[in-house]
């Protein structure tokens, strides 16, 4: 991929923290990682409705939504997941340097990836959350039919199938849809956020 010449980086006149500071709570990635069907979406979703209604700025990056546009251009080998996190990486940084709490759920199944991603980001700023679900268990849900034309050799290179998926060492959060409800899986990382004082612990 080629790079781009002749550029310089231009400064804005108002600081990440001088957004922090309005916004009144500070500004991560809370990245979800997870096999499909293990409930990243569903989880960042309700998550968000909760932080909304407790007054915090936030977005959503969906792995669906963004293979709509920004990454349309991609498929699902090795290089091209790799090249997904990448860019998502890139998107989410410019969102915490916008003062947001950016919710991103992406299977992203490669610890490399996760943690290059991790690296673009200050110390604090990049919160991995195991969604933790086994593969019985996601493949019995299997909500978009994927799995079953993964077995069926129909969609190559599916992830926990016929490509791997690798589980975080050390994430600051596990919560595990097996056995968790939606709601207590929610409560678990407010409750984080509270306790670290991402956000105001009085919300």
């Amino acid at each position: 991929m080629s790079q781009s010449t002749n550029i310089v980086w231009h400064e804005s006149h108002v600081t990440k923290e001088e957004r922090v500071n309005l916004n009144q709570h500070k500004s991560a990635v809370l990245w979800f990682t997870g096999l499909s069907g293990s409930g990243k979406s569903t989880l960042s979703v309700a998550l968000e409705k909760e932080l909304h209604a407790l007054g915090i700025h936030t977005y959503r990056l969906d792995g669906d939504n963004v293979r709509h546009g920004l990454n349309k251009n991609l498929g699902f080998s090795p290089e091209d997941r790799t090249e997904n996190i990448r860019r998502i990486g890139e998107v989410a940084n410019l969102m915490v340097d916008a003062g947001l709490l950016t919710l991103t759920a992406f299977i992203s199944p490669y610890r490399t990836d996760r943690d290059n991603v991790r690296a673009l980001l200050n110390e604090n700023e990049f919160l991995e959350i195991y969604v933790k679900c086994s593969l019985e268990a996601c493949e019995t849900r299997d909500p978009k039919g994927l799995y079953k034309k993964a077995r069926a050799g129909e969609i190559k290179s599916f992830t926990g199938i016929d490509a791997p998926y690798e589980e975080p060492n050390h994430p600051e959060i596990t919560v595990d849809t097996e056995n968790q409800s939606l709601e207590e899986s929610v409560q678990v990382i407010v409750n984080y956020l509270k306790e670290n004082q991402y956000i105001d612990a009085g919300k």
